[in-house]
């Protein structure tokens, strides 16, 4: 037949579709094979044309096979599906209740164990803030001790951790800003500076990192005077929080993909589109601990904020010095943020990933210690993260010392994360850690913001209900006593005897009485609406 014009080419095409379908293939075939064969990159597909294409087919969906074939529900990591799915179940207020039994290996090493009291703390006797059951504010009043012009009790025990927009897309973000102001907690913003979508309602603690991003100038560096401005444009700023170093990536700098570095986010941050934009390894602002302390305190004059620090734990000097200077100046971090080795990062080195910083429980006890002996440690409000955002965790980072903790990778899948790991190519197939507008468009602010408070408020939840259980009110009463861990095949010893120190004691009331310094007492009496107070 012959075709003449585009016309008859459609024409031909319509009446041919599957003589056109098998032209077509057998040209990509052609292609495809002559293609393998001459290229150099791959030698499995040269020696083997077309057929070795399939290896990295298999290669490319090999994590997803896993994740719904293969695996059981305990295997996967760094959450398996019987995690993942009591978070999705509790984002979605579905029945989060498993039956038949645990499927946990009670006597493996390390396993904990909560200890019930014969007399549980009375249902009846609960007082709720405004009918929420799940409401638990901080014991503490962040910023007290140092006299701190805006002194802060965070409404929460349980926070959003820092995750930066730029690492997840702006409907993320958005979503859980929503979310936190419906569960009355706070976000992190992480060190790629405020944005807009961290301006929605919800309270914020703003991370100020190497980058120093929202707070720098044209050359890179710190500036004071652009920080003191982003703080009077952004009254829902309840702390700062000065990164040192995060559990996944200790020592070494925030990455984000060109691929990530959109127009918009480049203006926030200060830095040249379409680029890698990669935070330095170190701050430029100070090199030792007295310098950090001044830091703390020009921080604090510009803001009237209190201003604590984040860190993974490695080398202990520095926290024995910072405690040293803290006892003699009366002076320094208001909270101070211990993350763990097993947290998690948009991207980073494998090396640092797996081997660099201590796990949570080893690197908190130790930092803890340090200050408790120095009795400092009553001073400083002291926050968790590193994959506690499930009930038992939770306590026993309690019942360690923490005050409150830090969820990221949980409220990530609360609103819509799969664990695709797929977080460093922006190309994350939920629409969370991604700036690809398509795949965005998969997540619907309103319907997620609601699943992160229903996760948040369940969280707290549960954690107050296992804290009846154990005859308390509050989950801040735990202590390493109430708590046994298996040491091996029936040895169980009490978390206090492995861990080598008490927590501070706790002096606890009643829950009503800790609304101060935060607007619980507006949302007590139904308007909670308002703007918070300073």
């Amino acid at each position: 037949m012959q075709i003449s014009d585009p016309s008859s080419i459609l024409r031909y095409v319509l009446d041919n579709p599957w003589y056109c379908l098998l032209y077509a293939f057998g040209i990509y075939t052609f292609c495809a094979l002559v293609h393998d064969v001459f290229q150099r990159r791959h030698a499995i597909k040269h020696n083997f044309p077309l057929v070795g294409r399939i290896r990295y087919l298999f290669e490319t969906i090999g994590p997803e096979l896993r994740q719904y074939w293969v695996a059981n529900d305990k295997e996967e990591m760094p959450f398996n599906r019987a995690e993942r799915s009591w978070v999705y179940a509790t984002a979605k207020k579905q029945n989060n209740n498993f039956g038949f039994g645990t499927t946990e290996l009670l006597y493996e090493a390390g396993y904990p164990i909560i200890k019930h009291s014969a007399f549980p703390f009375p249902e009846s006797k609960v007082k709720h803030l405004k009918n929420d059951s799940s409401m638990i504010p901080c014991l503490k009043v962040i910023g007290e001790f140092h006299d701190r012009k805006k002194p802060f009790r965070p409404p929460s025990v349980v926070n959003i951790s820092a995750m930066s927009f730029g690492s997840l897309g702006k409907n993320a973000v958005s979503a859980l800003n929503l979310g936190a102001k419906m569960a009355h907690c706070y976000q992190n913003t992480g060190e790629g500076g405020i944005s807009p979508y961290h301006q929605l309602g919800g309270d914020i603690v703003w991370q100020i990192g190497t980058g120093y991003f929202g707070a720098r100038d044209e050359a890179g560096n710190f500036s004071l005077d652009l920080f003191a401005q982003k703080i009077h444009e952004t009254p829902r700023v309840r702390m700062i929080e000065i990164k040192l170093s995060q559990g996944a990536k200790p020592g070494k700098g925030g990455i984000l993909p060109g691929k990530k570095v959109t127009a918009q986010i480049a203006k926030i941050r200060g830095v040249s589109a379409g680029k890698d934009c990669v935070s330095p390894n170190a701050h430029s602002e100070f090199d030792n601990v007295s310098e950090l302390i001044d830091f703390i305190e020009r921080l604090h004059s510009a803001s009237g904020l209190p201003v604590g620090i984040k860190s993974a734990v490695g080398e202990i000097q520095f926290w024995n010095e910072l405690a040293q200077r803290m006892k003699e100046t009366g002076k320094g971090p208001d909270f101070i943020t211990i993350d763990g080795g097993e947290g998690g990062t948009g991207a980073a080195p494998l090396a640092f990933a797996d081997h660099v910083s201590l796990p949570f429980k080893v690197g908190f006890a130790r930092v803890y210690q340090i200050f408790q002996n120095e009795k400092l440690s009553e001073r400083i409000a002291w926050i968790g993260s590193g994959k506690l955002g499930f009930p038992d965790r939770a306590i026993v980072a309690f019942a360690m010392g923490c005050d409150l903790i830090h969820v990221a990778r949980e409220a990530m899948m609360s609103i819509g994360c799969i664990q695709a790991q797929r977080c460093h190519t922006d190309h994350c197939p939920a629409g969370v850690a991604t700036q690809n507008r398509w795949l965005q468009a998969g997540l619907d602010v309103e319907l997620k913001a609601e699943r992160n408070a229903n996760y948040i408020k369940g969280l707290r939840k549960e954690v107050l209900s296992v804290t009846h259980a154990a005859g308390y009110e509050h989950p801040l009463q735990f202590r390493g006593s109430d708590i046994e861990i298996s040491a091996g095949l029936n040895i169980f010893k009490t978390l206090e005897s492995i861990l080598g120190y008490k927590r501070d004691p706790v002096r606890f009331t009643k829950m009503l009485d800790y609304t101060d310094h935060t607007y619980l007492e507006e949302y007590m009496q139904g308007v909670s609406d308002k703007e918070p107070s300073a």
